[in-house]
């Protein structure tokens, strides 16, 4: 089953159904079965491929390993049935299967493994099964490199280790007791975390921006922790109508995306040109979607991503009187992202929005956009005027959608976390809130966001001027140092350590 898909009624409540995925339609079915000792029976896996083509033409396949498999028994075909699903029961051998049957898929594919990149701790037992075939601690740890990507504890697995014994038994290391609690578990190595067993067996360790790798060095008892600040793929980030446009007066841009910093040249009458027909086509969209009607005069002030709570989607709806004050018959605002199944906070957030919504309608319209996707993540960050971001800081590791937006043309207005104080130069390429503030004060934060809206962002954007257009030009210009390209090539600087 693919992720949950989101119905929102008229109340905000969301509900959600799992739609079947048939990989027959996507992927191609290779005739590799891996098979996997576990709960004393063996356990059949399917292999199935995608190939990733280039812009080059180079092509990269991407494997994923099937438990549906006839031979299974039905709760060991229920391990791929959905990602995000079932109790530590399921999940540990999800990992099993993801680690060890990862491993094994590349005696299959005949390609010796120079190294190994682990992304969280999920497939962790791949270190393991790698201890088990004969590589040593040592090997094992120049040869491994461990991202973290959040700080958000349930971001880290923790299984009881009666649990991890029962699956993992046969390749458990006799002191990973000892690994987890020295490499600064807050436990002490009462669980099995499955992120500090990786560090712990790990040389090279990295998080996903610069102040997410200070926030990790104390998660992870000040072990080195390097930062390579995440990138999103510029062309799959680039509305067709800005592509167009970078086309004509960026060259290069497509395959050079470092090009993007000369956005500043870019010509300014037709970039407002381009600029308007996305933001046409985000409101031509948005009342086919919402039946919410955008007004093309008024600022418009976006949001989407995970509703989990520690991101605050409805802080900016504290206090309402204060925002009609300051946006009545001025902003209009585009609201859309899921709340995980299970996160009943995150679906409250959601309540609260429409709440909000509701109260203020007559003077400033919110639109919802239900079930998140990127098709609704590339005409928000490519159509609305403003982006908005307001977690709680240092939770934010590293954030992507305002490089999207950036990299349309469009402002972010964010606390500094994650990739935000890197990128931020103050009423230049968009606007900090607040002063990095590092603890929870949701009164203070939204004070901020309204501050910074009334003193600096309205007027700038009523001038109607050179001043607004220059902001989206540094913008642009900005996104050229968060791309994917550039943080593969970061990458690859570890890679080149392992042989």
């Amino acid at each position: 089953q693919g992720y949950a898909r989101q119905h929102i009624d008229s109340n905000g409540i969301q509900t959600e159904t799992f739609p079947e995925f048939n990989p027959d339609k996507h992927l191609i079915k290779t005739d590799m079965t891996i098979s996997l000792k576990l709960d004393g029976q063996m356990l059949s896996a399917h292999v199935w491929k995608a190939d990733i083509v280039g812009q080059s033409g180079h092509v990269v396949p991407v494997y994923f390993i099937d438990t549906r498999h006839e031979a299974n028994t039905t709760e060991h075909q229920s391990l791929s049935s959905r990602l995000y699903g079932g109790d530590d029961d399921m999940r540990i051998r999800q990992e099993y299967v993801l680690g060890v049957g990862g491993v094994q898929l590349f005696d299959h594919l005949d390609v010796e493994m120079q190294g190994l990149h682990l992304n969280e701790g999920h497939c962790t037992f791949a270190m393991l099964e790698l201890l088990n075939r004969g590589w040593s601690r040592e090997e094992l740890a120049k040869r491994s490199l461990f991202t973290t990507h959040t700080p958000v504890p349930a971001g880290h697995d923790r299984f009881d280790w009666g649990l991890v014994e029962q699956v993992v038994g046969d390749i458990l290391p006799e002191d990973a007791r000892t690994l987890v609690r020295n490499a600064g578990d807050s436990e002490k190595g009462a669980r099995c975390s499955m992120s500090h067993l990786a560090v712990a067996l790990s040389t090279s360790v990295n998080a996903v921006s610069k102040l997410n790798a200070d926030v990790a060095m104390t998660m992870f008892d000040e072990q080195v922790i390097q930062p390579i600040t995440n990138g999103v793929h510029h062309i799959t980030w680039t509305s067709p109508v800005m592509a167009s446009f970078f086309d004509q007066h960026l060259s290069g841009w497509r395959t050079q995306p470092a090009s993007i910093a000369n956005a500043k040249t870019l010509p300014t009458e037709e970039l407002k040109q381009a600029r308007a027909i996305s933001r046409a086509h985000l409101r031509e969209y948005v009342l086919s979607t919402t039946g919410v009607e955008l007004s093309p005069n008024r600022l418009t002030i976006g949001f989407a991503r995970r509703f989990a709570t520690y991101k605050r989607a409805n802080l900016v709806f504290q206090d309402l009187e204060r925002l009609r004050q300051i946006g009545a018959g001025k902003i209009q605002f585009v609201f859309s992202g899921k709340a995980h199944p299970r996160d009943q906070g995150g679906k409250q957030l959601i309540r609260d929005i429409f709440d909000s919504a509701e109260q203020i309608a007559d003077e400033i319209p919110v639109a919802f956009i239900e079930n998140y996707d990127m098709h609704t993540g590339l005409m928000m960050t490519s159509g609305v005027d403003i982006w908005l971001n307001n977690p709680i800081r240092p939770m934010e590791a590293s954030g992507t959608s305002g490089m999207k937006a950036a990299m349309n043309g469009v402002p972010n207005c964010s606390i500094l976390d994650g990739w935000w104080p890197e990128a931020c130069i103050h009423g230049v390429n968009g606007w900090a809130i607040g002063n990095a503030e590092d603890d929870r004060n949701d009164e203070r934060d939204a004070e901020n966001i309204y501050n910074v809206l009334h003193n600096e962002v309205l007027p700038l954007w009523e001038q109607e001027g050179e001043g607004w257009s220059n902001m989206m030009k540094a913008s642009i210009a900005a996104s050229a140092e968060f791309t994917g390209q550039r943080m593969i090539e970061d990458y690859l600087e570890f890679y080149n350590q392992f042989s």
